[in-house]
């Protein structure tokens, strides 16, 4: 081959096969490969560049060494693979390929805790990992993802004007890609980014179910409801397509109604709540959004217990008014997000990524899932304080519809309409703007029955106490 190609893609299924798509419109010539299983995965590459015009620059192979010849130094190739033993399969068969200098981009959803590892292994081998949140899903991947790389910055300089050039662009024309930092702090906020979407899809789900259930409002109604949401600043990505979902039909039927109340996960969920525990950061509402997927998916353990008791459906004649039904929703989502960002910021702390999260809020205005008017709102929050239910701006918002998400919450644990999320925002409000003491009981507890101590009210000195209980 007399070309030389200046970027190198692995993984040639929906996601990499956009991305592909992606690079080639932006004029950069490509070698592309898959991998060969007989009868199962066979010129993937080949066929992808026949069925996509602009492809026809681009080189596929089945042989890694060929792929890895064809391409210029410093090579940057991109993993589009499955997380997890696979990349390190992929990267283990790479390494012997390769020369000093060269750039691997790991884009798919590995754990931030496998990349900080790959990362140091690579660099005594002279080679550069970066590893790299992408967002966008399929459609973003082609049109312009959100992308969040991380890991050493001059290789980042390196494949920056590539990854610049496909991202989507925020309101100002600027992509929405930027060095994020050190180590796997890229892989880390993508993994926050989805635990944020879990519960921003849950909190949608929530009031839809309010409005059909309590409410026993119409699909049209519900739409309509949504529609001006979106208006009346509450507007975002999710909110829009949820919008669409419940309208849409089959055969005369509305398809939401055909779909198995069971929702699955790919896992960066969990890795969210492991980090939660991992670093103290009570992240409750994103939690919650993870174990109502947990529960859904034992769905006919659930409805055997719906028939076992047999219970009336509770219903409310004096409902919310739906300006308290929004302005629930817009808080539980501030809650939300304020978590979501206080784990990053634990994070960053501990491994002194030194986070810009006015940055983070940027590039996820746009290409991500999660992009909203609240996201656009956090980048200028974020220059002040990362505790955005504290800024001044937002603090008679929170007071005067406080009351209403109390009163939603009221209304789903009356009707029995599960709503973790804004049960877990209310419960995380409570605690912080009332403060009545429980933990105090906790910690007697424990001293009690194991003698581990307690501090006092007033001791400046924090030092710990045992007493000497009496047995009543």
């Amino acid at each position: 081959m007399s070309e030389l190609k200046e970027f190198g893609l692995i993984g040639m299924g929906v996601m990499g096969t956009s991305l592909a798509r992606n690079l080639a419109n932006n004029g950069f010539k490509l070698a592309l490969y898959n991998r060969y299983e007989k009868g199962v995965e066979e010129q993937i590459a080949e066929k992808a560049i026949a069925e996509h015009e602009e492809l026809n620059t681009a080189a596929g192979f089945e042989d890694l060494q060929k792929f890895v010849d064809a391409q210029s130094t410093p090579r940057k190739i991109f993993l589009m693979i499955k997380a997890g033993p696979v990349t390190d399969y992929v990267i283990n068969d790479l390494v012997p390929l390769l020369e000093k200098g060269d750039i691997i981009i790991d884009g798919g959803n590995s754990l931030y805790k496998d990349t900080e590892r790959r990362i140091k292994e690579l660099k005594e081998k002279g080679l550069h990992f970066i590893g790299t949140g992408v967002s966008g899903g399929e459609r973003g991947a082609l049109e312009g993802p959100s992308i969040m790389p991380s890991g050493n910055a001059e290789a980042y300089k390196i494949i920056a004007p590539y990854l610049t050039k496909i991202a989507a662009k925020d309101k100002d024309g600027k992509p929405c890609c930027t060095y994020v930092g050190r180590g796997g702090s890229g892989h880390f906020i993508k993994m926050v980014h989805n635990g944020i979407e879990y519960a921003e899809m849950q909190l949608i789900a929530e009031n839809y179910a309010l409005m059909r259930y309590a409410y026993r409002m119409s699909m049209p109604a519900i739409a309509e409801e949504f529609t001006a949401w979106q208006a009346q600043g509450l507007g975002s990505y999710l909110l829009e397509i949820s919008t669409k979902i419940i309208q849409q039909k089959e055969d005369g039927e509305y398809l939401i109604d055909k779909i198995l109340d069971k929702a699955g996960n790919k896992g960066t969920g969990s890795w969210t709540t492991d980090a939660a525990t991992d670093y103290g950061v009570p992240s409750t509402v994103l939690t919650s959004a993870l174990f109502a997927r947990y529960i859904s998916a034992f769905a006919t353990k659930r409805s055997n217990y719906e028939t076992y008791f047999a219970l009336d459906k509770p219903t409310l004649e004096n409902l919310p008014a739906f300006e308290e039904l929004r302005n629930a929703y817009a808080l539980a989502r501030m809650v939300n997000h304020q978590q979501g960002f206080e784990l990053m910021n634990a994070a960053s702390e501990t491994y002194e990524w030194g986070l810009d999260f006015s940055e983070i809020a940027r590039i996820w205005t746009n290409g991500c899932i999660i992009r909203s008017e609240l996201m656009e709102s956090l980048v200028e929050d974020f220059e002040s304080s990362i505790e955005i239910l504290k800024t001044e701006s937002r603090k008679s918002f929170i007071i005067s519809t406080l009351p209403s998400l109390k009163k939603v919450a009221a209304t789903a644990i009356y009707t029995g309409i599960s709503v973790p999320c804004t049960l877990s925002a209310v419960d995380f409000l409570n605690a912080h703007l009332y403060n009545y003491p429980t933990a105090n009981m906790i910690q007697a507890q424990r001293d009690f029955f194991g003698a581990h101590t307690f501090q006092r009210v007033g001791d400046s000195t924090e030092k710990f106490y045992h007493f000497e209980w009496e047995e009543f």
